[in-house]
């Protein structure tokens, strides 16, 4: 049976940068490089200047995605904007970076379900594309998280960074198998009684303020594990895989602990995990599609493996999708 595949067919990716190190952050507030790499398996973080928005940031991985893709810009019909730190209220981000790639057809828009809004814009998209109802999506994953931190908070401001990953989607069909190209399975999940676990505490309709990421890190740690595996799991029930089958896990980089205790769950070996958390830090959104493209840049990703990506964040939210490159 003939049906239409989202097909990846291209990255890209955008680090400001500024580094900032574990000693340095130690130079600001109680804690320390071994203290933080111990916990987190975080070095250092990049943090956007002051005239780099979330909408440039994301712009800068997009620009970079589609020249990997090697098609024209007016060939994208939709773009999808997965952040949690726009630049307004409104209008959306994505529509700022359709217009700063000179795209004045199709659709674009936002999507917040933050640290699991990559998985939440690639699952949208692809309904849009396997549909038919768009034919190249960019979808993208943008954050300067650095904007929303209490810098004196020890527990969250050393976890977190900026940054931006793309990819660029197009339909082409596939057979309905497993061996197609493109994305095979998505998986995505919410629920907001957890909401004062990991949370701003302001916003527009509240507090008329930005406010600040909180976060009671070990109720967060325990979520994730459990929640992370139970999304794969439909997954490889769904398509009868197992971890063995997974060429390439590409979890959301928020802390190595977490990472490995899921990858151990799922039966996936760690010499098949991409890890970019000890040099990135935590960039919500952006984590997934900034190791996606680092992992596709070096050649660790190959055409017709099987890459597995899953995230958790704020709401609570979840969500995995399964993709053959």
């Amino acid at each position: 049976m003939s049906i239409l595949r989202s097909q990846v067919v291209g990255c890209g990716s955008y680090l400001p940068a500024r580094i900032v190190t574990n000693a340095e952050l130690a130079a600001r507030v109680d804690t320390s490089d071994e203290w933080i790499v111990q916990r987190t398996g975080i070095r250092q973080r990049h943090v956007a200047a002051d005239d780099e928005p979330t909408s440039i940031v994301g712009l800068k991985a997009a620009q970079a995605a589609i020249a990997d893709a090697g098609i024209d810009p007016d060939e994208i019909d939709l773009i999808i904007v997965a952040t949690a730190t726009p630049d307004h209220t409104f209008p959306a981000t994505a529509t700022q970076i359709q217009a700063a790639l000179g795209i004045t057809g199709g659709a674009a828009f936002d999507v917040q379900a933050v640290c699991s809004g990559f998985v939440f814009a690639l699952a949208t998209a692809d309904k849009f594309l396997t549909t038919g109802a768009a034919r190249a999506a960019l979808v993208i994953g943008a954050e300067t998280f650095s904007r929303i931190l209490d810098w004196e908070d020890r527990a969250t401001c050393v976890l977190f960074g900026d940054g931006a990953g793309a990819v660029v989607l197009k339909a082409a069909p596939g057979e309905g198998t497993l061996a197609d190209r493109g994305i095979l399975t998505t998986h995505i999940r919410s629920d907001g009684r957890y909401k004062d676990k990991l949370y701003v505490d302001g916003g527009a309709g509240s507090t008329k303020t930005v406010g600040f990421l909180r976060m009671e890190g070990k109720e967060v740690f325990r979520h994730a594990v459990n929640n992370l595996a139970e999304t794969v799991r439909h997954t490889f029930e769904q398509t009868g895989l197992t971890g063995t089958d997974i060429d390439w896990f590409v979890p959301h980089q928020a802390n190595r602990r977490i990472i490995d205790a899921t990858a151990d769950k799922l039966g996936i070996s760690h010499d098949h995990v991409v890890i970019t958390v000890d040099r990135h830090g935590n960039t919500s959104a952006a984590s997934i599609p900034l190791a996606l493209a680092e992992a596709h840049a070096d050649g660790r990703i190959k055409p017709g493996q099987l890459v597995l990506v899953e995230a958790m964040g704020g709401g609570f939210t979840w969500g995995s999708a399964l993709i053959r490159w």
